[in-house]
């Protein structure tokens, strides 16, 4: 009689279950999915379709235009990505060929720091240079900086893709150089770089779309653009006609990226796909090269960290100023409304991955694709198309609105790891359990999220952590007395007493550092 218990029990709770399946259908059908993604898709373009509409409207009734300061703020954004381009993407390139081609003493450790630079936010790097600079009296601020603090911050993204690149395209091609005496600078102009260019672009295409984003260390640094004009002539002076047009103009730039980012994957998949990538020696550096090679690949991530240490310990005697019930508000209000976001985000590219999965239609992944977008749409621009729900009939509450904002912001970073996971799961899996009599949503518990475990985890907490660094979102759409460890140091570097913001600022860059080892797995697999 006691051993029939526990199989009992457990029954009892197997019927529960499939009540629960047949109840909402999902027992019998997987169309669900598909309104589960059409849906999604709605809510996640719902608000930038109703600022173009907006946008549209006033530029036919003539209310909405570009004013002279707004033109600048737009140059002002032109000219800090050429520049900041141009640096990132000979950083990115060059770092990528040496540390992917070349053999030297610590060339697997100074690859993995050339993730350290996504730890450290660009309006923290901006805050920590202007601090330091009045100590030794010397003045932060303008464009040539901008670039600087732009390029050092973001170019790991050209990085990460053209290293990939010269890993896996060329190998033959570039043993054939070296047995006919051509040296590796030769071997790169004439091989590498051509078949690398796809993915340099794509690089700089996510480049940019960062620089776009970018409030904090603009206006820290006195730079006119297009998210510091977007805040300026909505929240400041009021203008919602000015805000909107850069929006609009904003959104263009955005989706222009967007287009060849995706274009450039395309070509660089083709590229790799049709060149062999059999291993070949790397060219072993020795004497001033191996001297330069080292200088070049270790500057950026010294730079992008050390410079904020080096900070902190300067001003390690007022860090007790920072310390109080404050902060530990602080902490807990970003900390929980991160992990609110990133639980979110997971559970929304959970089924837009599986949707794509089970139904291999063009339209679907045409709509999984439009509600991962967000990620290229400016913190700025997402907060300004969400403000008009504030005064709408709906009413949405504004702590809700910053938590759809983030959600269709990251939704993205999630998105990427879950579909890359799922590609490595055989869908010969699929096909034995269902022919084994399993449905769809068995076989997601059963099967794919054991298998998920990784990518999940790894998706929550770049989530979390993007979700703690954001500014622009957070700084326009945040409540009244709502602030967040972003913006207390954003507020503390404009008032100029960053040294209150010491913790919170180690705090982030902990957090973003955590967030980099996490990529580390990624980097490395591709070695093997």
């Amino acid at each position: 009689m006691n051993n029939n218990r526990p199989a009992s029990k457990a029954f009892k709770i197997e019927k529960n279950i499939n009540f629960v399946y047949n109840l909402i259908g999902l027992n019998n059908s997987r169309y669900i999915l598909k309104y589960l993604v059409v849906l999604l898709t709605f809510f996640i373009l719902w608000p930038l379709f109703n600022l173009v509409k907006e946008g549209l409207y006033g530029i036919q009734k003539g209310s909405i235009y570009l004013t002279t300061a707004n033109l600048n703020e737009i140059k002002g954004t032109l000219l800090l990505l050429i520049f900041s381009l141009t640096l990132g993407g000979f950083l990115g390139v060059t770092n990528g060929w040496i540390l992917a081609n070349c053999h030297f003493k610590g060339r697997k450790v100074l690859k993995v720091c050339q993730l350290i630079p996504f730890a450290t936010p660009a309006y923290l790097l901006a805050a920590t240079f202007i601090d330091l600079g009045s100590i030794y009296s010397i003045r932060i601020t303008g464009m040539l900086w901008g670039v600087v603090i732009m390029a050092f911050t973001t170019y790991p993204y050209v990085f990460l893709l053209s290293s990939e690149s010269f890993e896996e395209g060329g190998r033959k091609q570039i043993e054939a150089c070296r047995t006919l005496g051509i040296g590796p600078w030769k071997s790169f102009f004439r091989i590498s770089l051509p078949i690398a260019i796809p993915s340099i672009t794509a690089g700089l295409a996510l480049m940019a779309m960062e620089i776009i984003n970018e409030l904090g260390a603009v206006q820290l640094l006195n730079i006119p653009s297009i998210s510091a004009g977007i805040l300026e002539s909505w929240i400041e002076k009021g203008e919602p006609s000015g805000a909107i047009a850069l929006a609009l103009f904003a959104l263009i730039l955005v989706f222009l990226l967007v287009a060849i980012e995706r274009k450039s994957r395309e070509k660089s998949k083709r590229w790799i796909d049709g060149i062999s990538s059999v291993d070949a020696p790397k060219w072993e550096l020795k004497g001033i090269n191996l001297f330069l090679a080292q200088v070049v690949t270790f500057t950026p991530p010294i730079l992008t960290l050390g410079i904020p240490i080096t900070w902190a310990i300067i001003n390690i005697d007022q860090i007790n100023q920072g310390f109080n019930i404050d902060l530990v508000g602080l902490t807990i209000r970003s900390f929980s409304l991160a992990l609110a976001v990133s639980l979110i985000t997971i559970f929304i590219s959970l089924i837009l991955s599986i949707s794509k999965r089970w139904h291999n239609h063009q339209w679907l992944n045409i709509l999984t694709f439009l509600s991962s977008i967000g990620y290229a749409i400016p913190g700025s621009v997402l907060a300004l198309s969400l403000l008009s729900f504030k005064g709408s009939i709906l009413q949405v509450n504004i702590l809700s609105l910053l938590i759809w904002g983030y959600s269709i912001r990251f939704l993205a970073v999630s998105k990427g790891g879950l579909d890359a996971g799922f590609e490595r799961i055989s869908p010969n899996i699929d096909n034995a359990a269902i022919n084994l009599g399993k449905n769809w949503s068995e076989v997601l518990f059963k099967i794919h999220l054991p298998l998920l475990k990784g990518p999940i985890l790894v998706g929550i907490l770049l989530v979390f952590v993007d979700t703690i660094k954001e500014l622009p979102l957070t700084f326009i759409l945040r409540p009244f007395d709502f602030d967040t460890l972003s913006v207390r140091i954003f507020q503390y570097a404009g008032d100029e007493r960053l040294a209150e913001s010491i913790l919170p600022s180690l705090i982030i860059i902990c957090l973003g550092l955590i967030a980099s080892l996490a990529l580390i797995p990624s980097l490395n697999n591709r070695n093997k």
